[in-house]
């Protein structure tokens, strides 16, 4: 039996051998690694966005040939990226905040990093929620005026073709 070592960090070393499944510390991983295929499913993204993520190096898949192995871990990093992203944060801040995992300090520099930014994050989402409310009430605001003056000209048009018929 032959076995090769692919290090997707010093965290994570897969073992896989020509003959058997992948493991981690000697514990099966089939179950644990999911092809592009399924992560797509599973989270609703597309290849080319895990593709694109791997090339920012925010996931690093194990790679057997051509195809892509996603761990326990890349599944948790693309769920933190999924959820940065919806709260707006760029792709260049949350691949920072990920990197600040392995600092060794049990991710505390992690932490507060990340809390400092989502402050500055909510302080801007707030900020365009208030906009957005505005916009909505100035725009409410005008399709008031513009229903009563088309229920003017409706009333103004019936009148004027009911008295052209009693003439």
């Amino acid at each position: 039996m032959t076995q090769r070592y692919v290090y997707v960090n010093v965290n994570y070393p897969y073992i896989g051998g020509e003959d058997g499944p992948a493991t981690v510390k000697g514990e099966s991983m089939r179950e644990e690694l999911l092809t592009i295929r399924q992560m797509c499913d599973r989270y609703s993204v597309t290849a080319r966005t895990l593709r694109f993520y791997e090339s920012k190096e925010l996931l690093s898949p194990v790679r057997e040939g051509q195809k892509r192995l996603f761990t326990k871990r890349d599944r948790a990093r693309l769920k933190l990226i999924l959820r940065g992203k919806r709260f707006g944060f760029a792709l260049e801040e949350i691949r920072q905040l990920l990197a600040l995992y392995d600092m060794g300090d049990q991710q505390q520099t992690q932490l507060r990093k990340t809390y400092e930014v989502g402050v500055k994050h909510l302080e801007n989402l707030r900020r365009q929620r208030d906009e957005l409310n505005e916009a909505i009430a100035d725009l409410s605001e005008q399709l008031a005026w513009g229903a009563r003056k088309i229920a003017a000209f409706e009333t103004l048009e019936s009148e004027e073709q009911g008295q052209s018929t009693h003439a």
